[in-house]
C-alpha cells in the first residue's frame, strides 16, 4: 500500500476550505482548544501550501510567546508559553531534510510530547508512531500551478487552501472545529 493509499484510508474528521492566508491562520487558532500535551500533528502539503501559516495560527491559539516561523534551517523550534499560565508549549519541526528513523529519533520528540504539542511539517512516513494521539493535516492549494520561472513565494495571499484533518492514531473529536473557525473569521 502506498503512502497516498494509507493516508486516504484514515478517517476524515473535517475538510475545510480557507480563502486567504489569514483564514488559514484562524483555522490553526481554532484548532488549539482541541489539543493537549502529547498530541502530534503531521502537516503535509506541497512547498508553499500553508503549513507554516497554519502553525502560526496554532501558535496564536496556544498563546506562545514568540513569533512562529519556519524551522527549515534549525529543524526544530520550541515556542514557550507564559510560565504558570497552564498553557501548553508548541514544538514546531520541519522534517523535509530528515530521514525516517534515526534523524527523527535524534530530535527526542517523544520527550517533548510529555508537556507540549508537536507539529511536524513534512512528517508523513517519518513521524508516525511517535504519539498515540496523532492528527494528519493535509493542506492543498488548488490554484498552485505556477508559471515557469516563479516559485512558491509568488502564490497570491488570497489563494484558497483545502485542509483535510484525518485521525492517524487515537480518538479525535473535531466536530466543533468548523463552528469555532467560522466564529473567528466573523470576528476578524
Amino acid at each position: 500500500m502506498t503512502d497516498l493509499e494509507t493516508t486516504a484510508a484514515l478517517p476524515v474528521l473535517a475538510t475545510l476550505e480557507t480563502k486567504t492566508a489569514a483564514e488559514t491562520r484562524l483555522l490553526g487558532q481554532a484548532l488549539a482548544p482541541f489539543l493537549k500535551a502529547g498530541d502530534l500533528l503531521i502537516l503535509e502539503g506541497e512547498l508553499g501550501a500553508g503549513k507554516t501559516t497554519f502553525t502560526q495560527g496554532l501558535g496564536a491559539g496556544l498563546q506562545v510567546q514568540q513569533r512562529v516561523t519556519s524551522p527549515t534551517f534549525i529543524i526544530a523550534r520550541t515556542h514557550p508559553v507564559a510560565p504558570g499560565s497552564g498553557l501548553v508549549p508548541l514544538v514546531h519541526v520541519d522534517a523535509y531534510r530528515l530521514q525516517a528513523g534515526d534523524d527523527i529519533e535524534s530530535l527526542d520528540l517523544d520527550s517533548a510530547l510529555e508537556d507540549s504539542i508537536v507539529v511536524v511539517e513534512w512528517g508523513k512516513g517519518k513521524a508516525e508512531g511517535i504519539s498515540p494521539h496523532t492528527l494528519m493535516v493535509e493542506i492543498a492549494r488548488p490554484e498552485t500551478t505556477l508559471p515557469p520561472g516563479s516559485d512558491f513565494a509568488d502564490i497570491p495571499e488570497d489563494t484558497p487552501c483545502v485542509l483535510t484533518f484525518r485521525a492517524s492514531a487515537g480518538a479525535w473529536d473535531l466536530s466543533g472545529l468548523p463552528a469555532a473557525w467560522e466564529a473567528l473569521v466573523r470576528q476578524a
